[in-house]
Order: structure tokens, then C-alpha cells, then sequence
């Protein structure tokens, strides 16, 4: 279930739940409490006109829900007619989720509270020079969010991890993440789940950039949303009709894995060339994410002529700032990235026919300088063009979009761990 839709609970009477008053009860309590956390405070009457039930009902829910601790007073209404009366609102405080993202260069994470607000949170480079001391860094900066909430591991009800790469259940590791070595050795997400104290689900990192878009930023309202995901690797989330496309095997969106064939010639500069220098065509050739990542922008900048100036590192946000600048090796290097970035919008354009499509990562940031020449050599390569729009969320998709999916596993379990407490 995508993270903008309202969670649900199986009703009483649905097969393999049996009816009795107690589930009927909850069920009442689920649906008051949602009707709060999706339409904003309200009052006793509103929710039973909003609902169709009694308003007994409703105030003898509404009690047990403030007993439990997951609703609490917000105000006063005074209507032109009648009485005044208490308003509700979902507490965000009964319950905190965790949001994590890794990528090669930054680690970042979020402590939200049951509302989806972030109350504490870190930004940190990631030093880690093995895959342990990555995972070890992911659990340092996610306590130190958590102590600076105030909270405990124990207040913590799920962590959702974003990451390169496909969850393999099986393996208990990740498979295809090759930006960051060793990372899809078997346990390591133990080790992290270990170090939290809490449940964790690990997701990739483009999916939750695009469920993250698609319910927060530019995807709203898309019948079918493709959001690419370009920085340290390449990568494609889905979203179709407000549902998230995994594949057969979780693996749909690893565009980067493609090998990127040479349509005229392979030299940057090369009007139409797609492959890099040296690309070759077929299994074993040069791959999208070698061609049209953060390092293959370096190394087109290079080739072009351009190097680190004031012993600055050359980097690919770097080469966009000169770019912006007016440098002419800069912005030759922009337009070879737009050729490599078209060639995979025309190959997702024909198979997934999206009708908006979302440029978002590091470099996606930079989406003024590239939208342009990419809308150009899209019309070389493809008949079919979906609008291309740049990231609303930015750099923080991926750990909005984790923050999102633990709520979804959050808010009903907090139900019923406080509800089965009455």
C-alpha cells in the first residue's frame, strides 16, 4: 500500500475474521481515528455525520481512543447553531518512526512523529570505508536523531532503511547496490536492526523516491509516475495509479544495470553518440550507471578539457556550478550527460509509456541545467515523450519517502498495541 492512502485494517466479517463486538468496536475506533489523521480535528457530531454512526458510538470510541492515548482535545468549536463542542486530533506523539537513507557520499536520518513530522534528525558524509563501518555510522547518526527527540530505541516502532540495490528476503542482504562495496554482504541489515532496537524494513532507494514525489511533490495526482534517480547511481521508481511497480522479483527500476550500446560513434562531443568513450554495445559492455552517474560526468568534463581549479576537487557538483558559471567544457559535459540521460528516458518511455516523469538525485538537483538539452535529444532518440519535470523534494525524496512507508507500517500497529491495552 502506497504511503498517501489511508491504512486499513481487516474489516469484521472479511474472510478468516471472525465477527464479534469487540472487533466491531475496533473497527469504529480504526475508522474514527483515520477520519481524524486524514481530514484534521473535528468534532463528535461531525464525525458521526462524516461516519453514519450513532453518536454514542462515537463518543464511547472517541473515549477509549483518548484513554489510549492516540487522540486528545484540540479546542472549541462555536457553530451559528448550537451547543459548542470539543474538537479531536489524532496525538502524533503516541508513536515515532525512523527514515534512513544511504547513498555513497551522504547518510542521512529522520525521526518522525505518527503525523509524519520530523522532529529530529542527521546529516552526515559517509566516511565508512567498509561496509560495516557504513552500517556502524547508520546506527551512530540514527541514535543521536533519537536521543536528540527525547526518545528511546524502545519509541521507536519501525525504521524503513533507503538504499541501492533489491531486497533479497532470502539472502537477509541486498543485491545489485555496486556503488557501495561489500554492501550486499548477508546479515549486514541484521547488524543495523541490531544496532536500532527496533524493526526495520529495507527498501530501494529510487522506490522510495518515488513514493516519496509521488505523495509529497511533483507525482501528485500522476496515473503513471516515473521518478529517476541520479547521483552516485542510476535508478527508477514507478508508480502507477498511486501503487508502486517492484517487478517479479523486486528488481523493476534497476535501469543502471542496462548495457548502453554506441549509436553514432562513442567520442564525447559526438552529436547523437550515446555510449562513453570506450562504450561498447551487448552483455558486458559499459552500463547506463557507468555512463550517466556522478563519476561519468567527471570524466567527460575531464576529457573535455576541464579540471580542478584553487585545489578544489573536480566533482560533479562541481562541474554543474561551472557549468552555471558559463565554463564551455562544463556545459559541454552537461549536454553528453543529457544524451546518456535521454537514451534512458526513451527506453523507459517505450516500455512504461509514464506520463510524467520526475528528475531527482544529486545531479537530478540540477534538472534547470539539463531538462532542456535532455528534451532535445529525446526528440532524436523517441517518438514518445512524457513530460519531464524537475524533483519537488530534492535530495530529501529518499528519506521522506522511508519516513512515509514506516508510517504505514507504524500507525496500525501503535493502534493495536494501545487499544489491546484497554
Amino acid at each position: 500500500m502506497s504511503p498517501h492512502q489511508p491504512t486499513s485494517r481487516p474489516a469484521a466479517g472479511a474472510p478468516g475474521v471472525p465477527w464479534n463486538r469487540q472487533r466491531l468496536r475496533s473497527n469504529n475506533e480504526w475508522l474514527l481515528l483515520e477520519l481524524l489523521r486524514t481530514g484534521g480535528g473535528s468534532s463528535r457530531a461531525q464525525l458521526a455525520r462524516d461516519t453514519g454512526l450513532s453518536k454514542p458510538t462515537v463518543s464511547a470510541a472517541l473515549a477509549d481512543l483518548e484513554q489510549a492515548g492516540l487522540v486528545r482535545e484540540a479546542g472549541w468549536v462555536s457553530p451559528e447553531r448550537g451547543r459548542t463542542a470539543v474538537l479531536y486530533e489524532v496525538d502524533p506523539t503516541a508513536g515515532h518512526v525512523l527514515g534512513v537513507d544511504i547513498g555513497r557520499a551522504r547518510l542521512r536520518v529522520a525521526v518522525a512523529d505518527l503525523a509524519g513530522t520530523v522532529v529530529a534528525r542527521r546529516d552526515v558524509a559517509n566516511r565508512g570505508r567498509t561496509a560495516d563501518a557504513v552500517a556502524d555510522a547508520v546506527v551512530a547518526a540514527a541514535r543521536e536523531a533519537t536521543a536528540e527527540a527525547g526518545l528511546g530505541a524502545a519509541d521507536i516502532v519501525h525504521a524503513v532503511i533507503g538504499t541501492p540495490g533489491v531486497w533479497d528476503e532470502e539472502r537477509r542482504g541486498v543485491r545489485y547496490a555496486t556503488s557501495l562495496p561489500g554492501w550486499g554482504r548477508p546479515g549486514l541489515f541484521d547488524r543495523i536492526g541490531e544496532g536500532l532496537g527496533t524493526a526495520v524494513t529495507v527498501a530501494n532507494d529510487a522506490n522510495l523516491a518515488a513514493l516519496g514525489e509521488y505523495t509529497l511533490g511533483a507525482g501528485r495526482g500522476s496515473r503513471m509516475f516515473a521518478y529517476l534517480l541520479v547521483g552516485t547511481g542510476l535508478g527508477l521508481g514507478v508508480v502507477k495509479d498511486g501503487e508502486l511497480l517492484l517487478g517479479a522479483h523486486g528488481a523493476l527500476g534497476e535501469i543502471g544495470l542496462v548495457p548502453l550500446p554506441t549509436l553514432a560513434g562513442g567520442q564525447p562531443g559526438v552529436e547523437g553518440a550515446v555510449g562513453g568513450p570506450g562504450a561498447v554495445g551487448g552483455p558486458g559492455g559499459t552500463t547506463l550507471e557507468q555512463e550517466a552517474a556522478a563519476d561519468a560526468v567527471v570524466r567527460a568534463a575531464r576529457e573535455f578539457g576541464l579540471e580542478g581549479s584553487g585545489g578544489r576537487q573536480l566533482t560533479a557538483k562541481r562541474v554543474f556550478e561551472l557549468a552555471r558559471a558559463g565554463d564551455a567544457a562544463a556545459l559541454r559535459a552537461v549536454r553528453w550527460e543529457a544524451e546518456r540521460l535521454a537514451y534512458a528516458v526513451a527506453v523507459l518511455s517505450a516500455v512504461l509509456d509514464p506520463d510524467l516523469l520526475v528528475l531527482g538525485g544529486g545531479i537530478g538537483s540540477s534538472a534547470d541545467l539539463l531538462l532542456e538539452p535532455l528534451e532535445q535529444a529525446l526528440g532524436r532518440f523517441s517518438l514518445m515523450r512524457p513530460t519531464l519535470a524537475p524533483s519537488v523534494l530534492g535530495e530529501e525524496a529518499v528519506l521522506l519517502g522511508a519516513v512515509s512507508t514506516a508510517l504505514e507500517t507504524a500507525r496500525p500497529e501503535v493502534f493495536e498495541r494501545r487499544t489491546a491495552e484497554l
